[in-house]
């Protein structure tokens, strides 16, 4: 089969398309033949060597968390799901023409695997955030750089849960937040006085890693009430950096619930073919996001 993988430490171009052999399901997990998968920040941090508290990499190694497919065999003590099933989930080194999940959920009628792949990892880091940083109903939350996947997924299920958002994200995006219910702001200068504007910030997520931890501690008062993804200096700041995941099981239940009852979309902004990882990486590093860009195979 195909696989994306890397060598050495470094840039997108360290990336090669690669020939290699099936994985195969052992008990508890499933198979699939890849449709799409879902390209993460944390691919390319990985991929350029960033400590971020995960296992150490052995190289040469593969790509990828997320992805969405076609069950192709079930592992030992698998029930529930059956070969031909259209599932999304999280594996290991799911840029490749097959990958093992060991967690997955059928697709919700109607999803695309192209938009399926989007979900997991951004919804389950949008519910830890959210858990960690306590905002409760009734409260208003910052989210910095909010247009993205973890953003998209953040303002949809804050606003489900009767929280008040106010996101930053770039010029061409305010719309898009203002779509999912957000209070839209610009950043760049003067970002601090224009979230002033639109209300007290009763905590804050820091979700692009561009430098604004020190802004986000003063619109909240408090750094145990800002939480980063994005930016490794947070310790610094006193604020928490979550880097642990939480339970998938959970955010593939959630995420099927909420996009069955019309309450979630994260749309592809960008689709690439396997062999163009490399481009993907690069536009994933320069930020704009809006919503997700996955890998088809």
């Amino acid at each position: 089969m195909k696989r994306v993988s890397f060598a050495e430490f470094g840039g997108p171009e360290v990336l090669r398309l690669t020939d290699a052999d099936e994985p195969h399901a052992g008990p508890g997990h499933v198979r699939v033949a890849v449709r799409a998968v879902g390209v993460n920040p944390v691919d390319w941090r990985i991929r350029e060597g960033q400590k971020l508290g995960a296992h150490p990499i052995e190289l040469p190694s593969g790509l990828g968390l997320d992805a969405a497919g076609v069950v192709d065999e079930v592992g030992e003590g698998v029930t529930g799901v059956a070969v031909g099933d259209h599932v999304f989930g999280e594996g290991a080194d799911t840029y490749a023409e097959f990958a093992v999940l060991s967690h997955w959920a059928r697709m919700p009628e109607g999803l695309t695997f192209e938009e399926a792949a989007g979900y997991p990892s951004v919804v389950e880091t949008a519910l830890r955030v959210l858990r960690e940083v306590g905002v409760r109903a009734g409260q208003t939350l910052l989210v910095s750089g909010a247009s993205g996947g973890v953003g998209s997924a953040v303002l949809q299920i804050a606003r489900e849960r009767g929280v008040t958002v106010i996101g930053t994200a770039g010029a061409a995006n305010q719309d898009y937040l203002r779509e999912l219910g957000a209070l839209a702001t610009t950043y760049g200068d003067g970002w601090v006085a224009r979230v002033r504007r639109l209300g007290h910030v009763d905590a804050a997520l820091d979700l692009a890693g561009s430098g604004v931890l020190a802004e986000l501690v003063e619109l909240t008062g408090d750094a145990r009430k800002v939480v980063s993804i994005a930016d490794l200096s947070a310790p610094e700041h006193g604020v928490r950096f979550s880097g642990v995941a939480g339970s998938m099981p959970d955010a593939l239940a959630t995420a099927v619930d909420l996009i069955a009852r019309g309450r979630l979309h994260i749309p592809v902004t960008t689709s690439y073919a396997l062999a163009d990882a490399a481009t993907a990486h690069a536009d994933s590093r320069t930020g704009h996001t809006r919503g997700r860009r996955v890998l088809l195979v």
